[in-house]
């Protein structure tokens, strides 16, 4: 959906958030009793990584915001994946719909608000990625990109390619591909940015609280957590790998999400790689990237796997190991550490923003995958828009919204 259509909504549409007048701060029959609500809020948002942070930040940042308790079960927020992301701005990457996130968060991440953060979110880091001649028709889909991108991404040769990334086998490389206006983020200062902002603006945070249960309150909803209930018109589902699940306990039906484990490692860097970009096989076979003193390296692994604590299997490090040194004069023969975190999809790899439409105050924000980091402050714009006016506001006017291929309606 363009920008044209979305302004045409914009007049009609209406806010999710009953009036302060018409919430119900009274008791709820549970069973054979009544009991009192613990909390009086009006939006409970679940889960503390990116995605959750991100939206309640958004929620609070209005003239008039609405109370707005988070949720997170582990005892400390972005336990999982988000805390296990070394992130890199990648504008030509993700799926269709996503693109347009990653442009509507470029303000953010370029300049945050200054109270929010204590230095830059960026720094520049090009990407590098190369190619076998069997590789040939994804260099040229790559070289395309994507027409509402501005970001220039060129194709060098491979000595250039080898110039910027000593370490490559000039033999091996057939083609090249060079993004140099890519960047690292700094995830944990992203994520603290958006904590900040919330405690700011009088949001809540509970961790060690585990969600057992989303009930429905007549238009509202009871969550059930292990340190008590919570009493809220709107739930947003941040949950990440466990949102299909949490969606289930509310009686919504499931998006069929799947969880993939992604591992990655740390091997010592030779003094020069300060500079060098990040580097990788054209399908993410294999990528790496210097990290301080260090380089993290990665096999690209997507292993299906159940909601939980990932860890890194050793078959995955090894055939890491042997990609990277096919490709390079690396000779990596042993690891410093390793980790693991599952990046979550959707059945068409797009994120799941938005209300749901067979229960409206029940709204998703999942399905980040590989992007989530890089689009949060536009996800988390979206999500908030959609919650107090019904539509995409103005962040959004020209970054050419697919807001079809976002919300949870295409899976209805």
């Amino acid at each position: 959906m363009g920008c044209d259509t979305v302004d045409r909504d914009r007049d009609r549409a209406t806010s999710l958030l009953p009036p302060e007048a018409s919430i119900d701060r009274g008791h709820t029959r549970v069973g054979p009793t009544t009991v009192a609500r613990v909390a009086n809020t009006r939006v409970v948002v679940i889960g503390g990584g990116i995605a959750g942070v991100s939206v309640a930040w958004a929620l609070l940042d209005t003239s008039d915001p609405p109370g707005v308790v988070l949720v997170e079960a582990e005892s400390q927020l972005a336990h999982h994946t988000t805390g296990r992301s070394a992130a890199q701005l990648i504008e030509n990457y993700g799926a269709g719909p996503v693109r347009p996130l990653t442009r509507a968060s470029l303000g953010f991440l370029r300049s945050p608000p200054d109270d929010l953060v204590d230095g830059p979110l960026l720094r520049p880091r090009s990407l590098l990625m190369v190619a076998t001649e069997q590789q040939d028709s994804i260099v040229d889909t790559t070289l395309a990109g994507d027409p509402g991108s501005t970001p220039s991404i060129v194709e060098i040769t491979p000595r250039e390619a080898a110039e910027r990334f000593p370490p490559l086998r000039i033999e091996r490389i057939h083609r090249a591909v060079l993004e140099p206006d890519s960047s690292d983020i700094d995830v944990a200062g992203l994520h603290q940015a958006f904590v900040r902002g919330l405690r700011r603006r009088g949001g809540e945070i509970r961790t060690s609280s585990r969600v057992d249960s989303v009930e429905p309150d007549g238009a509202g909803w009871r969550v059930h957590t292990n340190q008590g209930e919570l009493g809220a018109d709107l739930v947003v589902n941040a949950a990440g790998a466990w949102g299909d699940l949490v969606a289930e306990t509310a009686g919504v039906a499931p998006v069929g999400l799947r969880p993939l484990r992604r591992t990655a490692f740390m091997v010592t860097a030779p003094s020069d790689a300060a500079g060098w970009p990040l580097t990788a096989d054209i399908e993410h076979h294999w990528y790496l990237k210097p990290d301080g003193a260090q380089l993290l390296c990665s096999p690209g692994d997507e292993t299906p796997s159940e909601p939980c604590d990932a860890r890194p299997e050793e078959i995955d490090i090894a055939i890491a190991i042997e990609r990277i040194n096919e490709a390079t004069t690396l000779n990596i023969s042993s690891i410093a550490s390793s980790w693991a975190g599952l990046r979550t999809f959707s059945p068409d790899g797009s994120m799941v923003l938005g209300p749901e439409p067979t229960r409206p105050t029940f709204v998703w924000c999942v399905g980040q995958g590989g992007t989530g980091i890089q689009t949060a402050p536009g996800a988390g714009r979206l999500v908030a828009d959609l919650v107090e006016h019904g539509t995409p506001g103005a962040t959004f006017d020209a970054v050419q919204l697919d807001l079809p291929g976002l919300l949870p309606d295409r899976f209805r």
